[in-house]
């Protein structure tokens, strides 16, 4: 008599991990739709359609709605579909801790677009950063998935992520009464060994009994994903979640396809999925996503993981920053330092926010030398501005950050200190739009609020679109064999126009270089400019966000004259002496790279 088969809930997180992991969430929702028809004739009732970085993606980078790609995803897949987002607790979907109204308001929003389950996490398994956004889902009538973040520790670390530990988180969510309909372990760097998976999930379902709903969510980023979710399934898990290719394996969740072969012979149903149906819908899939550029990276697992562990979803997300500010050779470099960042943070697990605070201090250390800048989001993180850490953070490095930010250490709740912040207030965001002359419907504050001024910049129609497709890059790359370019020939400069087609190129002297000019360019590589001008250059490439001062201004040494953005950063460019403005060589919104000149002062 064959053994009956346990049913095993698959949530397909193609359209929001896989997106996420894969293109850093650039996919457009014209390019999608067909392969979720397909996905939908699979038999596949379970999605994960938003929330996380996904939800900021479409205002940055697409020029689209988050709300309305909700919307036409639910619209696709019908009223009964389970549609997941995945929320970071009292950050939920916004780029920092938001304040109880607008906790509040995130929940009222994605209820009303069609979300039936918020996956709800905190990266310090700080569990009273859980309370307050667990009653908001509940209060909008959406299921709430509560969660507990694993990963392993790099070798030699203890003190946490361990099964004791993970069992504790669990007691503690249930002794503070937090209400929740299914518990999953969050797995972002699929780091966690097998048997940890198993000892953690065998405990879980022994404290709370066979009906409870329990999952396992991890990367295949570490080579060891389908051995846990074997190790998962053999422990009583109840849901795995899992992509489809082109967007699987790799930095992504385990193909579907691949899981199904895995568990041939054993006793479990995944989703009552067919392989050669889900084979069609793959193939739909990669139709669909065709033109769109897979990063290297994306397709590979990697066995520093384990020492430096990255989410998948940050990993990609990050080295595409690298590879549009051209400094993708620094990444070896960056990922082996996020190894001592992880040490001496205090062991929160790596996933948003706090992976990319990791992220952002190995990036530092690596541009700037080891701990001589601070990264504002690590440096609060190990400050307690966001909660608890699972272990004090290395005390050199809590010092640190305390001097470079200007900021005590606190151990007050951090909902409090949002409340108190104006600008995470309703009210704030809806006379920024109000001034802006934007209709401050409950939608566009909470873009706002969630995206800042990228958000209010969506909502005017002034966002960029940037968008990663084959077509366009090998466009680019062609139109950059045009240009004008400085020759030298025998020792006289020419200006040269290089074109394409058959056209003629006319080579013009160029006007005659003063006989100090090796002094200029010897100067200006000491950060000098003639007559006794000191050039303020960038030392790391991004974007120019804010110009504080302007030509004329008198600044004091360590002043900030302009902040850019670098990496999901504020750089802040200091004065270098006392002295005057004297020229500002940038504007709001230029892209600069490392060694530009920002500004000269005398």
């Amino acid at each position: 008599m064959a053994q009956k088969k346990k049913y095993i809930d698959v949530m397909d997180t193609t359209f929001r991990d896989g997106f996420q992991s894969v293109f850093g969430g650039r996919v457009l929702m014209k390019d999608f739709l067909p392969a979720l028809d397909a996905a939908k004739e699979v038999g596949i009732t379970h999605f994960e359609f938003g929330g996380g970085a996904r939800f900021q993606s479409l205002f940055f980078y697409l020029r689209e709605n988050a709300f309305d790609m909700m919307d036409a995803f639910r619209e696709k897949v019908g009223p009964e579909a389970n549609l997941q987002i995945l929320a970071r607790g009292i950050n939920t979907v916004m780029l920092d801790t938001g304040s109880r109204e607008l906790i509040d308001l995130f929940a009222k929003m994605f209820a009303k677009h069609g979300t039936t389950t918020v996956r709800n996490f905190d990266a310090l398994n700080d569990v009273d950063n859980l309370e307050y956004s667990a009653q908001c889902i509940k209060k909008y009538g959406m299921k709430h998935e509560v969660v507990i973040t694993i990963m392993d520790l790099p070798p030699g670390c203890t003190g946490a992520h361990t099964p004791d530990f993970y069992e504790a988180k669990l007691r503690e969510i249930l002794d503070r009464g937090i209400e929740f309909d299914s518990l999953a372990f969050k797995d972002a760097s699929g780091t966690s060994s097998p048997q940890k998976v198993y000892e953690t999930i065998k405990r879980a379902r022994k404290i709370l009994g066979k009906d409870v709903h329990i999952r396992l969510h991890t990367h295949e980023t570490a080579g060891v994903s389908v051995a846990c979710y074997l190790a998962a399934l053999e422990a009583g898990v109840d849901g795995i979640d899992l992509a489809a290719a082109p967007v699987s394996g790799g930095t992504s969740q385990p193909d579907i396809i691949t899981m199904l072969h895995a568990v041939k012979g054993k006793p479990y149903d995944l989703g009552g999925l067919d392989m050669e149906k889900v084979l069609e819908y793959e193939e739909t899939l990669k139709a669909c996503l065709e033109d769109y550029f897979i990063p290297p990276e994306a397709t590979q697992v990697s066995p520093l993981i384990p020492f430096s562990p990255m989410p998948g979803g940050a990993l990609t997300a990050n080295t595409q920053m690298m590879r549009d500010n051209k400094i993708l050779h620094k990444y070896p470099e960056v990922i082996k330092a996020m190894r001592e960042v992880v040490e001496k943070g205090g062991f929160g697990t790596s996933v948003t926010p706090v992976s990319q605070f990791y992220w952002q201090q190995a990036f530092n250390n690596v541009m700037f030398g080891p701990w001589k800048k601070i990264a504002p989001g690590y440096g609060r993180m190990v400050l307690g501005y966001f909660g608890k850490t699972p272990v004090e953070p290395d005390p050199e490095v809590v010092k640190l950050a305390s001097e470079q930010l200007g900021l005590e250490p606190t151990t007050e709740n951090p909902l409090d200190i949002a409340d108190r912040d104006e600008t995470k207030s309703i009210a704030y965001w809806k006379k920024r739009l109000e001034e802006e002359n934007i209709e401050t419907t409950e939608e566009n504050i909470f873009i706002a609020a969630a995206c800042g001024d990228k958000g209010i910049a969506f909502l005017k129609g002034e966002s960029p679109l940037m968008v990663r497709k084959k077509s366009e890059m090998e466009e680019e790359k062609v139109s950059k064999t045009s240009g004008i370019y400085t020759v030298i020939v025998d020792g006289e400069k020419f200006v040269v126009e290089i074109a394409e087609g058959n056209v003629e190129v006319k080579p013009q002297a160029e006007a005659a270089a003063p006989k100090e000019t090796e002094i200029v360019e010897e100067q200006a590589s000491k950060g000098e400019a003639a007559g006794g001008m000191v050039e303020i250059k960038s030392a790391v490439p991004g974007t120019v966000w804010k110009i504080l001062v302007n030509p004329g201004d008198k600044v004091k040494a360590g002043d900030k004259i302009m902040i850019l953005e670098s990496m999901k950063m504020e750089i802040d460019i200091p004065a270098p002496q006392d002295g005057v403005i004297a020229h500002i060589a940038v504007k709001v919104n230029d892209t600069v790279e490392e060694g530009q000149v920002l500004a000269t002062m005398e």
